[in-house]
């Protein structure tokens, strides 16, 4: 008993060592993604440029009597999604290849690191990038609203839950990049994200095709695609909110579980294909 015992206390102790390992070497690869991408002067252009066309949407907002807080939050949200994307696709899509290109990732994969793990890290390692970007222009959209009602606005509020909702999004997106960056050139899984971004917020559109063509080979695509593609409109309120309308709870929490659990997915299956890919 004595001797049980000591094995499955030793077995136990080497299973949590091995999982702090795993973690920790998520972790440092999340770490030196965020620094590539935020040695990338592309972001800081970016952020800058986003920040200039809230200025631009202000001065336009009072050129147009009544409208000025309208025009700051939809422009301001759509700028936001927008150069998002921008980030979630062009860096995303090169996460895997530079590390191919560079020939780091054969270095990388000599350690005890799974292939798995480190997919997992260069996706962490991008949405903290996004995250930090996200939460700047939300800064500066809630600075330009609280300016044109010279105090506070609780419409400041109202646009954060959107503004969640718009990084769901680009979460979703940035899985989608690192899934074709696992079997594709930069160039095509930049087009192919593209086309996913575009057709995700016409879901509802791909449904009524499927229900109203007359082809069964038609139905038939349009359902699949409906089905596999994720649908982006759960994520588009930027209209609503600039009305004043801010989703509810509930829907922000459904929207977030489905990026969670539609992310995984899409990472699993970057797994499986990265994982039987041959770099020798």
């Amino acid at each position: 008993m004595t001797d049980s015992s000591a094995s499955t206390t030793l077995s136990a102790s080497t299973h949590k060592s091995s999982l702090r390992a795993g973690a920790g070497a998520i972790a440092a690869i999340a770490r030196n993604a965020f620094r590539e991408a935020v040695r990338d002067r592309v972001l800081y252009n970016l952020v800058l440029f986003v920040l200039l066309l809230i200025g631009s949407a202000i001065f336009l907002g009072e050129l147009s009597a009544g409208q000025e807080v309208k025009i700051t939050i939809d422009l301001g949200l759509s700028a936001m999604l927008l150069f998002g994307a921008f980030i979630a696709i062009f860096v995303g899509v090169g996460l895997v290849y530079k590390e191919i290109e560079r020939r780091t990732l054969y270095a990388i994969l000599s350690k005890p690191i799974g292939r798995g793990q480190f997919l997992l890290g260069k996706y962490l390692g991008l949405c903290l990038t996004l995250l930090i970007n996200v939460a700047i222009m939300g800064i500066g959209v809630s600075v330009a609203l609280i300016y044109l009602h010279r105090g506070w606005d609780p419409l400041v509020v109202k646009i954060w839950p959107a503004i969640l909702l718009i990084y769901f999004e680009l979460m979703i997106l940035t899985g989608v990049a690192l899934l074709f960056s696992s079997f594709s050139s930069p160039a095509l899984s930049a087009l192919l994200t593209f086309f996913v971004f575009i057709i995700g917020h016409f879901s509802d559109d791909l449904n009524a095709l499927a229900k109203s063509s007359g082809s069964a080979a038609a139905r038939a695509l349009f359902r699949a695609l409906y089905y596999l593609l994720p649908n982006l409109t759960h994520y588009s309120v930027i209209t609503p909110t600039a009305h004043g309308i801010a989703p509810d709870a509930g829907a922000v929490g459904l929207a977030a579980a489905y990026a969670l659990v539609y992310s995984a997915v899409l990472l699993a299956a970057a797994t499986l294909i990265f994982g039987r890919r041959n770099f020798k």
